[in-house]
């Protein structure tokens, strides 16, 4: 009951263009796993203080969140009178769908609130022109900080040419990922994820465009790295060229539009990661079982993000500070 009149509090101190884009944000976050490598975008429409239409880019090539949020207002003379507001400034370009703002022209929207600017260089800031030169009032960077999370794969692609890496894995207590084990011994991994961690894993499956694990632990574990245990796509399996660095690998991603990579390990690939301050997000399952030895876990140190209590196991993300 605390926790929820807290959250009450919280809302309550928001303003009214915080509150939509909240909404705009909840809507957008319903497209992860599905939309890439477009980004995830929210839309509502507020007519007098009331949401009279509302939507989401639901599946990449399919239509925009401007386009379904218009498509649900039923009297769409109301629109004249209206304020769109959506998370990420409309696109401006013929891609897969007819440009948003050319749209939101038509219907003669007289005012639009964006949360950010698009980093797409075909977009960015074109949009927000188009829709000032036809005389609509737009106003930017309501609720910026949490907008850009959101899109933080997207962004990071187009900003920094490579993919948004995510390092993944999971420990016991007292700082180990495994046994010690020989190739070909017969031994198996020890388990650390329960019912529910393993299917927040594969739920991150379904988020990322690519998963890439090193080759001893491909030849000992033969992992899956699917998504069964969660409804989404199975993420682009990458094994690590032998011959590149890992910044031409990630150059590499790039230039194959991949937007996301999930590092799973073993410990050897996750430090090569971090030795180069290549990553951005560290997903770390601590398990309350001591090894006493093995196979050491990174090395690394970040900012705790969030920590989440699974069972017996805790979940901790990181974010890189220092990330390239």
């Amino acid at each position: 009951m605390a926790c929820f009149s807290s959250l009450v509090t919280a809302y309550s101190s928001f303003t009214e263009e915080e509150k939509y884009m909240h909404r705009c944000l909840q809507l957008a976050g319903y497209g992860n796993g599905w939309v890439a490598p477009n980004p995830m975008v929210g839309t509502v429409i507020v007519h007098q203080g009331k949401i009279i239409g509302e939507g989401f880019h639901r599946k990449y090539g399919e239509a925009h969140a401007e386009v379904n949020a218009i498509n649900a207002v039923r009297n769409l003379e109301l629109l004249k009178e209206s304020t769109l507001y959506v998370n990420l400034e409309p696109c401006s370009h013929y891609g897969k769908t007819p440009p948003c703002t050319r749209l939101i022209i038509e219907k003669q929207i007289p005012r639009v609130i964006i949360g950010q600017i698009d980093p797409f260089p075909t977009v960015s800031g074109k949009g927000i022109k188009m829709l000032n030169d036809a005389g609509i009032e737009v106003s930017v960077g309501i609720l910026e900080k949490e907008c850009e999370r959101l899109n933080r794969r997207f962004i990071t692609y187009h900003q920094k040419h490579r993919p948004y890496i995510i390092l993944k894995w999971a420990q016991s207590s007292d700082g180990f990922m495994d046994r010690l084990r020989e190739t070909g011994d017969g031994q198996s991994p020890i388990r650390f994820s329960n019912d529910f961690t393993q299917i927040l894993v594969h739920k991150m499956r379904a988020e990322e465009a690519a998963i890439m694990v090193g080759s001893r632990t491909e030849k000992l574990d033969k992992p899956q790295l699917n998504v069964r245990f969660w409804d989404g796509n199975n993420p682009k399996i990458i094994k690590p060229f032998a011959d590149k660095s890992l910044s031409a690998q990630m150059s590499v991603l790039y230039e194959q539009k991949i937007q996301s990579l999930m590092v799973e390990g073993g410990s050897k690939l996750l430090q090569s990661f971090i030795n180069e301050h290549l990553w951005d997000e560290a997903q770390v399952e601590i398990n309350p079982m001591k090894l006493k030895k093995g196979v050491k876990i990174p090395n690394f140190s970040g900012t705790l993000e969030n920590v989440q209590k699974c069972k017996k196991s805790t979940v901790l993300v990181f974010w890189n500070s220092l990330k390239l």
